[in-house]
Formats: structure tokens, C-alpha cells, sequence
């Protein structure tokens, strides 16, 4: 009988140990570990827009990274949030606007003809000051994807993949965005026939949201997004299931914390991850991609693109 720990523990560090990240084909490339460019190239290039995930695109990223808003007239919007931000926002007129006055740019009261004489590209980002100035508005979702996929067929680049993430808070229920079942049909519709299901995943903060797709839509692949501090098997227990992706900040992952994950068979892809040193250290702890503002910055670090992607 007291042999049982040992083989326990033997079986543990079998399971952890034997987890390979999954790799899959894209077109003609064989990716191995996941580059994600955080709305778009956001260091780069004004974020969640066209011009910024072409600029991800031209980086090397195999999945763009984005944020699903939702209009007055039910037009899916590619933006942060449900709001014109101060920061990155010019009004329809070009004047620069406070916090303040914001929140009352609500997107969901407004229509997307409204909403397109906004420019969210000219105004300088203090955040990011290598971000280049394009004057441009936020787009439609289904702008963003047949532009992207334009873009990559005439480059002959490999397929991009598309992380989506559903913008909803109980608070902003019907005030923001549409109900949680409403909100996510509408993200199911609009993407079904437009791209396949192999290259999306599902995102969100919101369990309401990620709960209501793995009951009515069972073969989307989900992410759950992560802020606090309640750790895994906490925030496990209350999604009540155990999602294929696991993405939380990456200050909360430790060797072992990915290793716990592995060992149940659920992805880690960290976000923002824009220093060099922690693009190295989490690569070499095994996390299975990483969401970055700066997708150069991967590619200048000292990973070895092999371990990354491969081409035929």
C-alpha cells in the first residue's frame, strides 16, 4: 500500500511530461506554437483595424486577435469596447472628445453609417508610440475577414486563423450589447459560410457567454479569458467544463501552472505578452502560443523560428 503515492506520482509526472503542443497544418506551413497579434499589431498599427491586422499579418502571426461589438442595427463591429475610446477616437466631425463624454458614444445605439464617421487610426496612442497614424474607422466584422483573407490569398501565405472575443458583461446587458444568447447567435451566424470552423476560437471574460456556446454550439473551440487571481481549478469549477484554451494573464502562469493545465489536456495562451524576456520564459515553459501587441518582437527574440512554424 505504500507503493500507491509513488505510483501516483510516477502517472503525474508521465502525464506532464508526454504533453507535446499540438501542431496542425495551415495551408502550407506546419504550425507549432500559436503567435497571436493582439487586435491586430496594436504597437504597430492603430488596433482592430484593417490596416492593423494586415500589419500582424505581414509579421507572421498564424491567428489574429479581436474584439466583436454590436450596433444598433445588429452590424458586428471589430472594437475594444462598446464605446469610441478618448484615446484613439476622433468624433465625427474630427474633434478630440473626453472621458467623460465616451461612454455616451455607445455603439449599440448607434448605427454603423453613425459609427463610420469615426476616426479611430490619426489620433497619436500614448501607449504606443511606435504606433504608425492612418486615418481610418472601425470595420465591420465581415469587412475585416474578407479583407484578411484577400490579403493572405494574394501574398500566398498560409491561412490566418481568427480568436474572437465576445465584449459582455452582466452590467451591460441590453445597455451595451444584446443578452448573452443573443449576442452569441448573432457571432455564430455571421461567421458560419464565412469561415471555417477549424480556424476559429471563441473568446471571452463573460462564462455566460463561453457557457452558452459549448451547450448550443459544442463543436466551436473556446477560450476562456482570465484576470484574477482565484487560480485554475477554481475558475474551472465555476465554468463548469473544461474549455480547449485557457487564457489568462500572463503575470499568473508559473511552470507548474501550465504543467496543471496540460496534465487536463487545456491549451495556455498567455496574453499581453510584449517584453522579449517573457515571450522567452513562457515559450520555454511551455505555454502553446502567446498574444502579443508586438508580433516582431517574437521573431527578434531568441526562440528558434523551427519551433514555431514549418513550411513544405
Amino acid at each position: 500500500m505504500k507503493s500507491l503515492p509513488i505510483l501516483i506520482l510516477i502517472s503525474i509526472l508521465i502525464s506532464c511530461n508526454s504533453y507535446q503542443r499540438k501542431e496542425r497544418k495551415q495551408g502550407n506551413a506546419t504550425i507549432k506554437f500559436d503567435l497571436q497579434g493582439h487586435r491586430g499589431a496594436r504597437g504597430l498599427a492603430p488596433e482592430n483595424s484593417i490596416p492593423g491586422f494586415w500589419k500582424a499579418l505581414s509579421l507572421g502571426v498564424s491567428t489574429l486577435e479581436m474584439d466583436l461589438t454590436v450596433t444598433k442595427d445588429k452590424e458586428l463591429v471589430v472594437s475594444h469596447e462598446p464605446w469610441f475610446s478618448h484615446i484613439i477616437c476622433r468624433d465625427s466631425i474630427g474633434r478630440v472628445f473626453s472621458e467623460e463624454e465616451a461612454r455616451t458614444y455607445n455603439i449599440y445605439e448607434m448605427s454603423y453609417n453613425q459609427i463610420s464617421k469615426f476616426d479611430c487610426g490619426s489620433k497619436s496612442n500614448p501607449n504606443f508610440p511606435n504606433q504608425e497614424s492612418v486615418s481610418i474607422s472601425k470595420p465591420k466584422f465581415v469587412d475585416v475577414v474578407n479583407s484578411t483573407e484577400q490579403f493572405t490569398s494574394q501574398r500566398g501565405s498560409f491561412p490566418v486563423n481568427y480568436n474572437i472575443e465576445i465584449k459582455s458583461s452582466p452590467e451591460g446587458d441590453n445597455i451595451y450589447h444584446p443578452n448573452p444568447e443573443e449576442f452569441s447567435d448573432l457571432v455564430f451566424q455571421a461567421i458560419d459560410g464565412l469561415i471555417q470552423w477549424n480556424r476559429v476560437t471563441i473568446q471571452s471574460f463573460d462564462f455566460r457567454i463561453l457557457q452558452y456556446f459549448h451547450t448550443t454550439y459544442p463543436n466551436v473551440r473556446l477560450a476562456v479569458l482570465i484576470e484574477n487571481n482565484k487560480g485554475v481549478d477554481s475558475n474551472l469549477e465555476t465554468l463548469g467544463f473544461h474549455p480547449p484554451i485557457y487564457s489568462c494573464n500572463h503575470r499568473l502562469l508559473s511552470k507548474e501552472t501550465i504543467a496543471q493545465l496540460h496534465e487536463k489536456e487545456i491549451d495556455v495562451i498567455p496574453w499581453t505578452v510584449n517584453e522579449m524576456s517573457d515571450m522567452e520564459r513562457l515559450f520555454d515553459w511551455g505555454v502553446d502560443g502567446l498574444i502579443t501587441d508586438y508580433p516582431n518582437r517574437f521573431w527578434e527574440s531568441k526562440i528558434d523560428p523551427r519551433e514555431v512554424i514549418e513550411f513544405d
